[in-house]
């Protein structure tokens, strides 16, 4: 009796090893699924981390760049390179796109809070470049002809590189430039 326990429970053992371990090696087994990469242009920043932010918003950086709490600097910053959102328009196109997200959402994209980017000077060389939902202390330089503002209030002064990019700069109702916006070359 001893000895058909054990036998059976080799048996049960040996099976459930060979089970799991095993692997269909043959030329009809379909590959295994690649994982696929993630988009690195289409991954964002977020952070409360004043350097982790200067590197966001660089040539190497993402982007969007979000702030989870009010930051300060004391250097000038410089928002530049162009990178694509993963997102496509009606021809299949990539869609480029900056952004600094002064704020936090909820699930349903609500505002739940909104923060303060404090510097000397902020300029902005991104194509299709945006500060959202936030404050900006400090006077903005803008070298892009396609900058806008999204329920953003700057308190300080805009100035653009040439009439074009004035020209092309856009804010919504809820925006705000408590300084001068002017071509300053």
């Amino acid at each position: 009796m001893k000895i058909k326990a054990l036998l059976l429970s080799a048996v049960m053992v040996a099976a459930l090893l060979v089970g799991c371990g095993s692997k269909d090696t043959s030329t009809n087994a379909p590959a295994p699924a690649e994982t696929p990469k993630a988009d690195a242009t289409a991954s964002a920043s977020v952070t409360s981390d004043p350097d982790v932010f200067t590197k966001a918003i660089s040539k190497d950086g993402k982007w969007i760049i979000a702030a989870t709490k009010d930051l300060t600097f004391d250097k000038d910053l410089v928002l530049e390179g162009e990178f694509k959102n993963g997102k496509k328009d009606d021809a299949g196109k990539e869609l480029i796109q900056r952004k600094i997200a002064l704020y936090t959402q909820d699930d349903a994209r609500k505002v739940t809070a909104r923060f303060t980017l404090t510097a000397p000077k902020l300029t902005i060389k991104s194509p299709q470049a945006s500060i959202e939902h936030g404050t900006f202390k400090g006077d903005l330089y803008v070298e892009t002809n396609d900058f806008k503002l999204i329920d953003n209030k700057v308190e300080g002064n805009i100035y653009f590189k040439d009439d074009a990019a004035k020209a092309g700069f856009k804010m919504d109702d809820t925006s705000s430039v408590s300084g001068k916006q002017e071509v300053k070359k």
